[in-house]
Parts: structure tokens; sequence; C-alpha cells
């Protein structure tokens, strides 16, 4: 299973190779063997036999942190959608994208992103998980900034990026607080100890953290502004992204964790009020807009809110419901964004108001978009999946009992009514995007590009998942007790009968009458739209929560440029005081919080010499020394003094090594001084403040007292065994030498060594090249 998850990403490493052949043949075609055969290798998993399948990588076993993927039917359907999706996607993007666009990025973004939400929705590990989670973040942030050349793209690309990783952070902070109560990391485990879970004190704060990271994801009110931003990605990236895999992950997160959180009542009043404000709010903005993919992102919004809603209910009709409606939301909206990216692509626009009767010049394309948005609005039609769903949200909506008084109960009054005037607005949206682009007056005059039809490439993927529109819609139980079913076991962790589903439940039904409200009222406001638009100019009006981001962003900047221009003045000599006043204060802080300072010994020194005590006192008078010269040769010599005495004491305490290690260092650091100062202006006598030279004088002082209390509280602490003996008795075992330093640097400290030498190169390519740079200048 590891094999599926990782491959996106290690053959992502080869696309820049690939696509140096792009004028040939189009990197898409190489990449598209990669979803579709994780997408034929998991669909033999669908069954009504289907039992979980798990399998366990090792990793960071100490930590507990190994790759452990769990296969049930809830992860099975996101699979599915993931790699099938991912596979139109990937087709729909080779007629999409041009040559000359830079398709190596685009295909390792996109990689890169699948193997990202392949390793959430299968990772049982929470922080494996979160691992997935944050590369979904990044991921997501390359392929909506794909066009960095447009402001508003990378705009869009840095609100996702922050609204998405403040959430993912948050919910890191709640899986760490899942982890300390139940002792596991793995999901499966802490389902298993609901108990211990929902007597824990800190279960409203696990909700809250965890909650955050999934309404950041999936777009859920008020953090849905980053949605429609988004938009400005290569169609391709939002039929994918937006709506089958990314904008699910806080689903899918819900879902999963649903098992801990159902019982608790907080849940249900959160999760559920949030997806019902969801679902109202993003319908009743969709009609606002007038960008296609405006529309549709609001659309997308509306729908994660209503699929949220019914997590939030908890009921087996409401999770039943909820899942098939993830299956059908990703066949009509795939399609719908697949449509929108082909009008923009043959016209030269998505506004809308510049479209009107495409369906005589772009009939496929019409036909499409018919299908696609009469499902999503839910016209009670046999042949739409969409339908089904919704008329399984009306039921679930209905069936709500909460015995408990207050705002549970009220709300699980008030939840079938909010629904219904939630989908009024996802009518009249679906029907002002369908008749709005491809009927009415023709208004080709104000077009980019004469109309046409799509190439036969650009229409496939669209008509595959329209396909399964109509197919799900004709035969609604067909993946009902082989995937539906098992999903919904998946996420209530219980055996679940498969629903039988019907498209007539006569008229008695209280879903169908929902549904002709729905219509009713939804053809009015339609066919009335103009009349009744400019309740916009009031609600919201100029009141905007892009408005509220954008100055939070901007104080957020200017309070970190007030900050970092106080201290970043161009001063070396600031930035050395601030630095060691850092270090200084920090330490000697932690040293007596922890009892660093209370168990000074001065037990088993060694005996002080008058050799000891006369090189010691020699090095101190030539540090002093260095104070009063003003000879720059003379200083140089004066320092050496004292590196040249530190190879005496080693000599001294039997450390010839050290000594002729330190007298190499000396002798040589001399040299460069003397040549590098030869080329510099004699010293000045400075004319300090005293203010100055008291901080000097603290600083010094300072950091000589730290030096020598670490040392002693060094030697005076005894909570650990010496590392010496370890070194001791395993050099020669491990190293093969009798140098015991030797086989330290070389073999035990190998790596540290390594980089240490790799960063002295990378300092000599840098000043190599800042001499190049002068040298040139120099010539011009």
């Amino acid at each position: 299973m590891i094999f599926a998850v990782l491959i996106p990403l290690v053959l992502a490493l080869f696309i820049p190779l690939i696509s140096k052949a792009k004028h040939k043949v189009h990197t898409g075609i190489f990449v598209l063997f990669i979803p579709l055969g994780i997408f034929l290798y998991f669909i033999r998993y669908i069954g009504n036999d289907f039992s979980p399948v798990r399998h366990t990588y090792n990793w960071i076993p100490s930590l507990n942190i190994n790759f452990d993927f769990y296969l049930d039917g809830l992860s099975l359907l996101f699979v599915l959608l993931i790699s099938g999706i991912g596979t139109l996607v990937v087709f729909y993007s080779i007629y999409y994208l041009h040559k000359t666009e830079k398709l190596g990025h685009f295909y390792v973004y996109l990689l890169m992103f699948m193997s990202a939400m392949l390793g959430v929705v299968l990772s049982d590990n929470v922080f494996v998980l979160y691992s997935f989670w944050e590369l979904t973040s990044i991921s997501s942030f390359l392929l909506i900034g794909y066009w960095h050349h447009r402001e508003r793209s990378r705009y869009g690309a840095q609100k996702s990026m922050l609204i998405t990783v403040f959430g993912g952070l948050s919910m890191l902070g709640g899986l760490v607080l899942l982890t300390v109560i139940t002792g596991t990391t793995s999901i499966r485990s802490m389902i298993d100890q609901v108990d211990i879970i929902l007597n824990s004190n800190y279960l409203p704060l696990i909700l809250v953290l965890i909650l955050l990271g999934a309404f950041t994801k999936s777009a859920q009110f008020p953090f849905h502004i980053w949605l429609p931003d988004a938009m400005e990605a290569p169609t391709p990236v939002s039929a994918y992204l937006h709506s089958a895999t990314m904008v699910k992950a806080g689903i899918y997160l819900v879902a999963r964790f649903l098992p801990i959180f159902v019982a608790y009542e907080w849940f249900f009043i959160s999760v559920s009020l949030i997806g019902i404000v969801t679902l109202i709010w993003g319908s009743y903005m969709a009609v606002r807009q007038t960008d296609l993919k405006g529309i549709l992102a609001f659309s997308t919004i509306s729908q994660l809110g209503m699929i949220m809603a019914m997590l939030g209910f908890g009921t087996e009709a409401a999770i039943f419901a909820a899942v098939f409606h993830i299956l059908n939301h990703a066949t009509f909206k795939g399609s719908l964004f697949m449509v929108a990216g082909i009008i923009d692509h043959e016209t030269g626009t998505r506004d809308i108001r510049k479209l009107g009767g495409l369906f005589t010049i772009m009939p496929i394309s019409g036909t499409l978009a018919l299908f696609g948005t009469f499902s999503m609005a839910g016209v009670p039609l046999p042949f739409l999946n969409g339908f089904y769903s919704k008329e399984l949200f009306f039921g679930a909506t209905t069936e709500l009992s909460v015995t408990t008084n207050g705002l549970a109960s009220f709300l699980s009054t008030a939840v079938p009514y909010l629904a219904v005037f939630g989908s009024i607005f996802t009518f009249v949206y679906s029907m002002y995007l369908f008749f709005g682009a491809f009927t009415g007056p023709k208004k080709f005059d104000l077009l980019k590009k004469k109309p046409h039809e799509a190439p036969i490439g650009m229409l496939i993927s669209p008509i595959v998942l329209v396909l399964g529109v109509i197919i799900i819609g004709l035969f609604p139980n067909l993946t009902n007790g082989t995937l539906i079913a098992h999903a919904a076991q998946g996420i209530l962790n219980s055996e679940i009968k498969p629903y039988h589903i019907h498209y007539w439940h006569g008229f008695d039904s209280l879903a169908f009458q929902m549904s002709l409200v729905v219509v009713g009222i939804g053809i009015v406001l339609f066919l009335t739209r103009k009349k009744w638009s400019n309740i916009y100019h009031v609600l919201p009006g100029k009141r905007s929560f892009n408005k509220v981001y954008d100055k939070l962003i901007q104080k957020i900047d200017d309070f970190s440029a007030g900050i970092t221009n106080s201290y970043m003045t161009g001063s070396l000599k600031l930035y050395m005081s601030i630095i060691l006043l850092t270090i200084i204060a920090v330490t000697f802080i932690i040293m007596f919080t922890t009892g660093g300072l209370t168990n000074i010994s001065f037990d088993n020194l060694a005996e002080v010499e008058i050799i000891d005590l006369a090189v010691v006192f020699i090095m101190v008078l030539a540090a002093l020394a260095t104070i009063f010269v003003n000879n720059k040769l003379a200083l140089i010599i004066i320092t050496g003094i004292v590196g040249f005495g530190i190879s005496i004491l080693f000599v001294i305490f039997r450390a010839p090594d050290l000594a002729l290690t330190q007298l190499v260092v000396e002798t040589i650091s001399m040299a460069l001084f003397l040549l590098a100062y030869y080329h510099l202006p004699e010293l000045r006598k400075r004319n300090e403040t005293i203010t100055t030279s008291a901080t000097n004088t603290i600083l010094a002082i300072g950091m000589g007292v730290l030096i020598t209390l670490t040392g002693i509280a060094a030697h005076s602490s005894n909570w650990f065994n010496t590392i010496s003996e370890y070194f001791v008795e395993t050099s020669y075992k491990l190293g093969g030498g009798h140098n015991i330093v030797n086989v330290i640097l070389v073999d035990m400290r190998g790596l540290d060594t390594l980089f240490e030498i790799a960063v002295l190169g990378i300092a000599a390519l840098a000043i190599y090249g800042l001499i190049k740079v002068r040298k040139n200048k120099e010539a011009e």
C-alpha cells in the first residue's frame, strides 16, 4: 500500500527529464498512467465481502511514528475519487494546457498533491496523517500559484496557504492532546478509547482544534474566503482540488474522527451549525457571482457545508447520505468545472455577462452542463444522482431527535427549514449557471474568440463524469452495498444495513415535499433574479470577510515590519550585542530554573601546578592587553598569545593531538589575519559614550561568567553517565582506531564532520563569488 501512496511522489522526480520532450509528446501522456494504475489497483477491493486491510512500515518506531496504512470503506471511497478523477483531470489537462506551458512544474506539483491526498486518507498514524496534510497545503499552494506571473494567482495561493496551514497547526495541537490522553498515535486505537477521551477535561479544546483543521481545509464559514480566490488556478487544478479531493480532506477528517466525538453534544451543535450556515451563505453568494468558476467556487462551499452538516447529525441515515453525496458531488462538480474551462478555452472569457446562446454553438458542452447543473440543483428527475442524495439529506434533517433542551434542541428543530432555505439558492445558482451561459441572446461580439465546440479530447473527461451522474441516477443502488455502505460503516465504526434508495416515495414523503418547495420557490426566484438582486447591496453590502482578512494580514505585516526595523539598523555591533545578550539571559534563566547552579561541586579536580597558573596568568594579561593596544599588528600577535597558551595547556594536560590541532589552527589564523589586516586602515581610538562602554562591559563580563559557570556546572552535574566512558569502551570496536578523538570525528560523528566541511566549502564558494562580482564591477 505504501507503494501506491509514494509512487506519484517518486515518479515526480523524473518529470523534469520527461518534460524536455514535451514538444514531441505532451508530458501528461506519461503522467496519465500513474493515477490510472493506482485506480486499477484499488478498484479490486470493491465488493460486498470487503473487509479492512492494514499495512505497517516502520519509520520512527521510538516515537510511535510509523507508516500505518489502513484501508476501510471510507478510505477506499476517497482513494478511488483521488485516483479516478485524477486520471480524468490529467487526461483533460493534456488538451487544456498547451505544450508551451511549464508542464514539468505543473505535473510535479500535481503528483505531489496526489501522493499527499492518498497519504491523508490512508494514514492511521496521526502524525503521518499531519505530515501528508501539510503536504497537501504546500502542493496546492504551488498549483494555485502555477501562473505566478499573475498577481491574483499569487494572492490566491498565499491566502489558501495561510488559512489552511493555520488550521493544520491547530489540528496538530488536537492530535497531540489525543495522543497524550490515549497513549497511542493510532486513530483506530483512539477510537477504542472513546470513554477516556469523552471524560477528559481537554475534550472541548481537542474538538475545537481538530474542527479548525477540518473547517479551514473544507472552506467552511467563515474560513471559506480562500476557495474563490483559488479559482485563479488552471481549470484542471480547480476540477481536481476544489471539487473532489483537497476541499474534501476536512470532510474526511471529521468523518474519520466522528466515532470519537459523535456522543458529545457540542459536536452536533458546532458541526451541524457551521455546515448549515456554510450551505446557506455559499449558495446565497453564488448567485451574486459573474465569473463561471466563481459561481462554482461558492457552489462548492455550499455543497461542502451540506455534507459537513450531515456528518454533524451523526445518524445512520445522515452518514449514508453524506457518503453518497461525496460521490455524487465529485461527478457533477468535476464535470462542471471542466465545462467552465472549456468555455473559457473556446471563448476567451468566463464572465457570464458576456456569454449567452452557446448551446447552438457548443451543443455537447451545453448538454454536459445541463446534466451537471440540474443534478447539482437536485431537480427531481430519475437520471440525476444529485436528486437522490439531496432527498436523503432532507430526510435526515427531519429525523433528528435531540432529547436535551437548549441550543441542540432548537437547532434540530430549525435544521429542516434552514436546509430548504439554502437549497432554494442552490437551485437558483444552478439555473443561473446553465441558462446564463447557454441560452438567451448571443453576445459573440463581446467574446475574445469566435466560439466553437471543444475538441473531443477535452470533452472525454467531463463526458465520463456525466455518465457517472446518469448511471448512478438510473441505478442508485449500484454501488450501495459494494462501496457506499462500507464507507458509512467506516465512519460509524459499526455494521449498518445498506439503504435501499428509491426514486419515488409518494407525495406523502416529507423529503419530496421539501424538494417541491425548493423547485417551486427556486423557479420564481430565478425568473425574478434581477428584481431582487439589489439585496446584495445590503447583505453583504460593503462588508466582506475578505476585507477582514486583508486588514488582518496588513496589520500583521506592519507589526512585523515595525519590530524588524527596530533592530535591523545595519549595525553589526548592535546585532552582536543582541545575540550575546540573548544568549546570556536565556542560558542563565534556564540554568537557574532547572537547578543547574545549585549542585556546583569542586570534587574530583586535578591539582593545579605552578606552570598551569603561569600559563593562565600570561593568557589573562594578553586578553586584557587587547583592550588597550591600538596597533593592529601588535593586536593580532597578542591575541595569538591566548591561542598558543591554550595549546600549551593541552600539552600540560597530555592531549598532544589537540595541542597540535590548536597550534595549526592558531598559526593559520594569525597568518590570515595578518594578510587581511595589512589592507585595512590603522586602528583609531574610539570615542564611545558611557552607555556603549557600560554595555560592552556588561556583555564581556556576562559572557565570561556564563562560560565559567557553564563549565563548572557541567563538571558538577551527575544527571547522566559520562559519555567519555562510552567512547573509551567502543571506539576501537566500532571505529577500529586507538585514537579516540580521531574515531569520534571520523566515524561516530562522521556526518557532523562532513557537514562542517560542507559549510566551509559553501562559505568558500560564497567568498569566491563575492570576489568575482567585485572584480566584474571594477572592470565595468
